[in-house]
This record gives structure tokens, C-alpha cells and sequence, in this order.
């Protein structure tokens, strides 16, 4: 049974989101931020729509938590994204100093973990691979679909 506060409850909120972008021909990224078992912040990959090379989702979600708790600092809350963050994003990540960042699939080019230093928070717990398979086969349907 899935619990209310599980990490794969939380990773289906932001697949939602990243079926919202799918949904606006922006490559279909979402994320949610969690503090204390509460979604405070939703976001989706806004790059298109926005005509903005940093509205990725995990940026956009940054912004709205810092702006809901009132603190540029979110060390008690989570951060779920489908894909792995990109280098720019894990930088925003460092400085947010989020508690937790879980993410879905990986990014093999240009994901965070290809750099050899690592550059999210010491005291940030990374978990990875919650939901892969569903947000890979999501990235994969966008980009046949972008081809064609």
C-alpha cells in the first residue's frame, strides 16, 4: 500500500507536473517541494513558454517555496524532480540547502552527478531512480514525438 508521505507519492505529484509540460511542448520535467509532509511548491519546465533558459521546474520550485516559507533557505524541506538535475539547477540546489533532493531518472548529459566535485549541499541526502522507468519512457515519447 502507498503511504500519503512516501517518496513514490511525492514522485507522482511531480510526474504530474511533468505531464502538464509534456501537455505545453516543454520538455516534460516536473517537481514539487515537500516540508513537513506538505507540497508547498509545484512546478514544471517553462523554458518555451517563459522564452527563459532557467525556468526549469526544480528553479521555478525553488523560488515559489522560498517565497511560501519566507527564507531563501529550505533545509527542512524535499525537493522530488523526475530527472536529474542539470549543473545549474544543482547550484540553486546548494545554496537552498534542501534536506533531501529525490529524483527519477537520470541524466546521462548533462545531470549533476557527471561532475566529478560533489556540488549539492554536504548535509543534502540524495536519493535516486524513484519513478525512472515512467519519467525515461515520458522523456522518450517528447522527444520521438519532437522528431517527427
Amino acid at each position: 500500500m502507498l503511504s500519503v508521505f512516501s517518496d513514490e507519492h511525492f514522485m507522482k505529484e511531480a510526474y504530474k507536473e511533468a505531464l502538464h509540460a509534456f501537455e505545453k511542448n516543454e520538455i516534460p520535467v516536473g517537481a514539487v517541494v515537500v516540508c513537513k509532509n506538505k507540497i508547498i511548491a509545484r512546478a514544471h519546465n517553462q523554458t518555451e513558454t517563459l522564452n527563459d533558459v532557467t525556468a526549469h521546474a526544480e528553479m521555478i520550485a525553488v523560488t515559489s517555496a522560498s517565497n511560501y516559507l519566507g527564507s531563501k533557505y529550505l533545509p527542512e524541506c524535499d525537493l522530488y524532480i523526475t530527472l536529474e538535475p542539470c549543473v545549474m539547477c544543482a547550484g540553486a540546489l546548494f545554496w537552498a540547502q534542501f534536506r533531501r533532493v529525490i529524483y527519477g531518472a537520470a541524466d546521462i548529459k548533462r545531470g549533476f552527478s557527471n561532475i566529478e566535485q560533489r556540488i549539492l549541499h554536504p548535509k543534502t541526502e540524495i536519493v535516486k531512480g524513484i519513478m525512472a522507468a515512467e519519467s525515461e519512457e515520458l522523456m522518450h515519447r517528447f522527444f520521438d514525438k519532437l522528431r517527427s
